[in-house]
């Protein structure tokens, strides 16, 4: 059966909690207060731990799907959805031209207190003005597109701001094995379309839609949206990583 979210908080003592649930937890963290756990709920089951300490992996703790990502990145990078700044730093590290944006206004101070020097807070599908070589999408970061629709929107969005010859680079997954055995209901719409929900300090934030979206899926509506789709690598867990070009470029 699909699970209902919690019920959003009316009052908190925590006035901007609900508002950046995962940027608090990440500011914690990072000064050390660790003892209360992040949570988080989806559509699918009830409510698990989420791993603060995985958004701050150094690179020798990045998995051979990231390593790749990280070594295919070229020109001026943007990091959509940077998070801690974790791949940010490592590509900064290596010389590269990155710049992190966010859409925490919390995640984005702690990015600049670890020292990610060009850090941008702004939300993905506004973000204007600027031109990229490579948009980067790592930890599933294409979910942001929420659905089928919202993936063909970003993904003509992501046209606007590629300069000639530019890159998506992004890993998802099949998430249809949630679904194998009948336990869980599968969505009405796309299976791969489920609800978030994050939880701290007894403060849930408020639902957002993510994506995970199958290889075939995904190479049937970019082929559609104009885009060629290579598939880098794919491992066990039904997880790969992509990169697309558009043909207009």
């Amino acid at each position: 059966m699909l699970q209902p979210l919690p019920s959003p908080n009316k009052f908190s003592i925590f006035p901007d909690m609900a508002n950046d649930v995962l940027g608090n937890a990440l500011i914690d963290y990072f000064h050390g207060k660790r003892s209360k756990k992040l949570l988080l709920h989806t559509s699918y089951t009830d409510s698990e731990e989420m791993p603060v300490d995985v958004f701050f992996r150094g690179p020798d703790d990045f998995p051979e799907l990231e390593d790749i990502a990280m070594a295919l990145c070229d020109g001026h990078v943007l990091d959509v959805g940077a998070g801690a700044g974790s791949h940010a730093l490592h590509l900064q590290a290596q010389g590269a031209t990155v710049t992190a944006l966010e859409h925490s206004r919390l995640a984005c101070t702690l990015m600049r207190e670890r020292g990610v020097r060009d850090v941008i807070h702004d939300d993905f599908f506004r973000h204007q003005g600027h031109k990229y070589d490579t948009l980067l999408f790592m930890m599933n970061g294409i979910g942001i597109a929420g659905s089928i629709e919202g993936l063909k929107k970003l993904l003509r969005h992501s046209q606007s701001l590629l300069n000639k010859g530019g890159q998506l680079l992004f890993d998802s997954s099949d998430i249809a094995y949630l679904y194998a055995d009948g336990t869980v209901d599968k969505p009405t719409g796309y299976y791969g379309e489920i609800r978030y929900q994050y939880g701290y300090k007894g403060i849930w934030g408020k639902p957002f839609n993510w994506l995970f979206i199958d290889q075939q899926t995904l190479i049937q509506l970019a082929h559609a949206e104009g885009w060629v789709v290579q598939i880098l690598y794919e491992d066990e867990t039904d997880q790969y990583l992509a990169r697309m070009t558009p043909l207009s470029t």
